[in-house]
């Protein structure tokens, strides 16, 4: 399935989640499975078995991606949530929103130090949550060697967030 197949499936939701937004909803995406393992097999293929020790997803539609991806890999998967949504110790990161700022968490022992971590999102937006994310995975000993979304809103310019990281991304708007 090439990447405008894709695209196809990516429904736009005028004012969700607020008027002026265009939601880009990939439920359609996901509920096919030509396509939903496409994505996951082009994002294995782009950073290649035996690269990968632990996947990180991105709560909360990144987990959808990250598992699978996890699974091909032979790799762990690791969560990354909002503040105070794991059960154990954390390693916590603010970062600035558009309206405030946000806090995520990751198990302290959820990476080993050395281990080489690809971190796996739905959308690439302003670059914040991507960003926090690298920086939760390298303070707690890990060797960020890609981050890999299904879309990148390029308008927002979220990429320069993300300077000196090997970025994959499958559908361009």
């Amino acid at each position: 399935m090439d990447v405008e197949q894709l695209k196809a499936l990516v429904r736009d939701v005028p004012d969700f989640p607020q008027p002026g937004i265009v939601f880009k909803d990939i439920t359609p995406l996901l509920a096919d499975e030509i396509a939903f393992s496409s994505v996951i097999d082009l994002i294995v293929v782009h950073f290649g078995r035996g690269s990968v020790d632990k996947v990180v997803g991105i709560e909360a539609r990144g987990f959808i991606l990250a598992s699978p991806v996890a699974y091909h890999f032979g790799a762990g998967f690791v969560p990354v949530r909002k503040k105070d949504k794991l059960p154990w110790e954390t390693e916590s990161e603010e970062y600035e929103l558009e309206y405030g700022t946000a806090t995520l968490e990751v198990h302290r022992d959820g990476v080993d130090p050395g281990e080489r971590v690809l971190i796996v999102d739905d959308v690439l937006a302003t670059g914040g949550t991507a960003r926090a994310t690298a920086r939760l995975v390298e303070r707690i000993g890990g060797k960020v060697i890609g981050i890999a979304f299904l879309i990148e809103l390029g308008f927002l310019k979220g990429r320069q967030q993300l300077d000196g990281y090997d970025l994959f991304t499958l559908i361009s708007y």
